[in-house]
């Protein structure tokens, strides 16, 4: 008996120096193909699977989990590559606009065709305005503001199904077919006001929606307005 064998013998390895050992040699196994065809591991279902079995079963586990992640990514990029579209668009449209009769009809189209919503609406908070498209402005008192205290307080949007006050404020005639909108807050030194999205369809703008992209086109709406009117 070789001296190897009568040391392991007198001091056996337990099974985390197993584990260690096969952890630091992982192609043990490469010179020792006789030992998988003894080898077998319990299987959730009962009985047990061979060696290779069972790594096949985790290498399309994790096959499977990458492949999900990977489809995910695809998804998100899509969505982005989607949402700077709109984007353009809507910069293109503003940047069209030479005043704010162009400006809040460039917004319907833009929001239609790109944005496939059916409804928009724009409101300026200013007071003692002389203009043709006096709806676009609201003075700073008008009680129908109060709708709208937590979208102007905290400058964030807010997407799901709008109160009947805010639809009918917002929408006017066709408010209770409203079903879903985006209240998009413009909070600006020179220029406060609302730009509203709306839809037919219940869950097109969800309360579950993130707002950083809405900020985004508010900003942009926001600076192209102020340019118009100063």
């Amino acid at each position: 008996m070789s001296d190897e064998k009568q040391l392991l013998e007198q001091h056996p390895l337990n099974a985390e120096q197993v584990e260690d050992y096969l952890h630091e040699h992982p192609d043990f196994f490469h010179n020792h193909l006789k030992l998988l065809e003894n080898l077998s591991i319990p299987h959730p279902s009962g009985g047990a699977v061979s060696l290779i079995s069972k790594q096949l079963e985790i290498f399309r586990s994790k096959h499977h989990e990458l492949e999900n992640q990977l489809n995910a990514l695809i998804d998100i990029a899509r969505e982005n590559d989607t949402s700077f579209g709109r984007m353009h668009e809507l910069t293109l449209a503003l940047m069209e606009a030479k005043n704010i009769e162009d400006v809040a009809s460039n917004l319907d189209k833009v929001f239609a065709d790109c944005f496939l919503t059916d409804f928009s609406a724009l409101r300026i908070i200013k007071n003692n305005v002389d203009s043709t498209v006096s709806d676009f402005f609201v003075d700073t008192d008008d009680e129908n503001l109060q709708f709208f205290d937590r979208e102007l307080s905290s400058n964030q949007a807010k997407c799901g199904k709008p109160t009947l006050a805010q639809a009918r404020f917002l929408f006017g005639d066709v408010a209770t077919e409203v079903k879903s909108c985006a209240i998009i807050p413009m909070s600006f030194t020179k220029l406060e006001g609302l730009i509203a999205i709306g839809s037919r369809e219940e869950s097109r703008f969800h309360y579950s929606m993130g707002n950083l992209f809405l900020t985004q086109m508010s900003e942009v709406i926001g600076t192209r307005l102020i340019a118009i009117l100063n």
